[in-house]
C-alpha cells in the first residue's frame, strides 16, 4: 500500500505570522498557488488560501498590511507521512479540502493535494468519487 511519503510535494512554500497578507498573495502568485501553510520555524500553525484572501480580506475590505494570523486557518487536520493514501484521500474528502498538510509531530514536512492523488490515480474508488466532489462543488 503506498503512504503519503511516497507523492508528497516536500518543497513547501510557507509564511510567518509576521508577514501580511500582500506578501501571502504575492507569494502565491509567484509559486502559482493557492494554498500557503503558515509556520512558526518549522511548526505549523495554520493555513492560509487564495479563497481566505477572498473572504476574510478583500470582502471585509482589509488593508493589505492586515498580518497572517488575523485570517489564517487554524485546527487544521493533517496526515503523516505513514499515513496511507487512501486514508489521506478519505480525510481530505471527509474535510472537503484540496490539500492536506503532512507533519511529524507538529512539524510541517509536505503537502498532499487532489492533484498529487489523481496524477497517480492510486485512491480507492470511494475517496476518488468524494474527492471529486470537492472539485466539482462550486463555493
Amino acid at each position: 500500500m503506498r503512504k503519503v511519503a511516497d507523492i508528497m510535494t516536500d518543497e513547501v512554500v510557507t509564511v510567518t505570522v509576521r508577514d501580511n497578507i500582500y506578501e501571502v498573495a504575492v507569494k502565491m502568485k509567484e509559486n502559482d498557488t493557492g494554498f500557503i501553510p503558515v509556520v512558526e520555524g518549522d511548526k505549523l500553525l495554520g493555513v492560509i488560501t487564495d479563497r481566505d484572501l477572498v473572504i476574510r480580506c478583500m470582502a471585509e475590505k482589509r488593508p493589505n498590511s492586515t498580518a497572517v494570523d488575523e485570517i489564517m486557518t487554524r485546527g487544521i487536520k493533517t496526515a503523516s507521512r505513514d499515513m496511507s493514501v487512501d486514508e489521506a484521500a478519505e480525510l481530505m474528502a471527509e474535510q472537503q479540502i484540496r490539500r492536506l498538510p503532512v507533519t511529524e509531530g507538529d512539524r510541517l514536512i509536505g503537502i498532499v493535494s487532489i492533484g498529487d492523488l489523481a496524477v497517480r490515480n492510486i485512491f480507492s474508488d470511494n475517496a476518488g468519487e468524494a474527492l471529486s466532489e470537492i472539485s466539482e462543488r462550486v463555493h
